[in-house]
């Protein structure tokens, strides 16, 4: 969950040391990775870790004047089906021939003997990370349009790939992924919530019994927002996708949803959102507009279950939050502001009861 890397003020992606819980054991990391062909890591390797990430530590390896990427599961106790890097480097080899832009997955390593919990390594791609949806870093007008015109372009992307003909026919069962989703995350949130939060109790009450019938499958990238892309250093172009932790097989409009949730959502402390911000002055389109361009791409009528799909990607969120606060009060999360993401999940909580009672809950 949560973008991989944090960007500063520039849209650089922000490194710093290797914390003291996520430190690797470089040299019998370098072993293997020459072990397994990658000569560069032939005199060794140097690492830094990006900051802001929430749920797998990520690291910048140096290795003879290159760079790449180490994506891993965090140390301690793990709540289930979470930290699954192993899904986000298989999701990422099999789109590497399609139209969605991903980084080059290189090597999947499941021996916990190496650094203690399965990792992946991809490469590393030079770019811009948004620092936030309303898109400081950037001085035009046109250019955040054009921004969030190649978001939307990169999201239709891949709800157009053919999911069997890349050989992720197993990747999720094709029908009934809300209804699974409302489960796995109700049961997340349970095994990790602290006190009562009244809207999160009525959206598990309300949300199995009023799923849309439409079982349209695509495979769902399931964290899809400005911050988890990178853009080209100086173009308003995507050039990789990244955080494929929660991909799977399921319903479009959920990620579509999830895409939009900022437009619902205040900027201030615990979220960066655009709900009190003038988009247009900006020049980032409205949510209308942002919905009528994924129509034309794709040809889905978004507007059907539109506010069930809000609630949904917003209890969605609110459960992953409360994970991230959870192992925040256990000392493993990767983020060191760990415990003021958790803090996101009653506002997001309450946020999804209003999408719910304009559904009719």
């Amino acid at each position: 969950m949560a973008p991989h890397i944090r960007p500063d003020d520039t849209g650089m992606a922000t490194l710093g040391p290797v914390r003291d819980a996520h430190r690797l054991d470089l040299p019998r990391l370098a072993e293997y990775l020459r072990g397994r062909g990658l000569e560069a890591f032939r005199d060794g390797a140097s690492a830094l870790q990006y900051e802001g990430g929430q749920s797998n530590p990520t690291y910048r390896l140096e290795a003879s004047g290159e760079y790449f990427v180490l994506r891993k599961k965090p140390p301690g106790e793990l709540l289930p089906s979470a930290h699954l890097v192993e899904r986000e480097y298989r999701v990422m080899k099999a789109l590497a021939d399609t139209d969605v832009p991903v980084p080059r997955a290189l090597d999947l390593c499941e021996d916990e003997t190496v650094l203690g919990q399965t990792f992946f390594l991809m490469e590393h791609v030079d770019g811009r990370v948004p620092t936030g949806p309303a898109l400081p870093e950037v001085d035009r007008p046109e250019e955040r349009a054009a921004i969030y015109d190649a978001m939307n372009r990169a999201l239709a992307a891949l709800h157009a790939v053919d999911w069997r003909r890349i050989g992720l026919a197993d990747f999720g069962k094709p029908t009934g992924y809300v209804s699974r989703q409302i489960a796995l995350w109700t049961r997340q949130y349970e095994a990790s919530k602290g006190g009562p939060v009244a809207a999160m109790d009525a959206l598990i009450e309300w949300l199995p019994g009023a799923i849309p019938p439409d079982e349209e499958t695509t495979i769902a990238h399931g964290d899809f927002r400005l911050d988890n892309l990178i853009l080209h250093p100086t173009e308003p172009r995507v050039v990789a996708i990244v955080d494929w932790e929660l991909s799977t097989l399921g319903h479009p409009l959920a990620d579509l949803a999830y895409n939009c949730m900022t437009y619902h959502l205040p900027e201030g402390p615990l979220w960066k959102g655009l709900g009190a911000v003038d988009v247009r002055a900006l020049g980032i389109p409205g949510e209308r507009d942002y919905l009528a361009a994924y129509r034309e791409r794709t040809g889905r009528d978004v507007s059907t279950n539109w506010d069930f799909f809000m609630a949904f990607g917003l209890f969605r969120l609110a459960a992953i939050c409360q994970g991230v606060y959870a192992r925040a009060l256990q000392g493993n999360a990767s983020s060191a502001n760990a415990r003021e993401v958790g803090e996101k999940a009653p506002m997001l909580a309450r946020a999804g009861w209003t999408f719910a009672r304009r559904a009719g809950a």
